[in-house]
C-alpha cells in the first residue's frame, strides 16, 4: 500500500472531520453492545450512524472538490490529524 501526500486542509476543516471521525468510531463501538431488543436506542443509533456517515462522506467530497485532490480507482484518502495533511492511499 502506497501513501502519497496530496494536500492539506485548514485546522478548522480538520476539526470538523476529526469530530465526525470520533463520533463515527464511538457509534460503531456502541453498536457492538446495543441490541434490537432496546428498540428506541437501537433506532436512534442506526439513525445517528447513518447521519454521521453521510456527513463524513460529504466532508471528503466537499474538500476533494475544493482542493482538487488526486484520486485513484482503488484508493482512498486519509488525514493526519496532527499536521492536517491529506494522503492518497492505494
Amino acid at each position: 500500500m502506497v501513501k502519497k501526500a496530496i494536500g492539506q486542509v485548514t485546522p478548522e476543516e480538520k476539526n470538523e472531520i476529526q469530530m465526525l471521525f470520533e463520533r463515527r468510531n464511538g457509534l460503531n463501538e456502541l453498536a457492538k453492545i446495543v441490541t434490537a431488543e432496546n428498540a428506541d436506542l437501537y433506532e436512534k443509533l442506526v439513525r445517528d450512524l447513518g447521519e454521521t456517515g453521510t456527513k463524513f462522506q460529504a466532508w471528503w467530497d466537499r474538500m476533494a472538490q475544493k482542493y482538487q485532490w488526486e484520486s485513484a480507482e482503488d484508493g482512498h484518502w486519509e488525514i493526519n490529524f496532527d499536521t492536517c495533511e491529506i494522503y492518497l492511499v492505494g
